[in-house]
């Protein structure tokens, strides 16, 4: 999968099923946590939503600004987990 619709498929789960406004542009260096645009508890669902969409195992000491504040961010986690 390219990194491409990694980024539109996630931002696409964060606009639609988290902030409930699927005509909002989400650029991939927008923060999320640092930002306060999504919660802890949102945090959960889109760490989950990763897992099962990508494949991919997240560790809970990882939902942090850290690693998991943007799309890039985000995507790059995700092409290291994967085989």
């Amino acid at each position: 999968m390219s990194e491409e619709l990694e980024e539109i498929k996630i931002s696409k789960f964060i606009v639609e099923k988290i902030l409930k406004q699927p005509n909002m542009l989400l650029r991939s260096d927008r923060p999320l946590i640092s930002s306060g645009l999504i919660d802890s508890f949102s945090l959960v669902d889109l760490a989950l939503y990763i897992e099962d969409e990508f494949g991919v195992y997240i560790d809970d000491t990882e939902l942090n600004k850290e690693t998991f504040d943007t799309i890039d961010q985000l995507i790059h986690l995700i092409r290291l987990r994967r085989p």
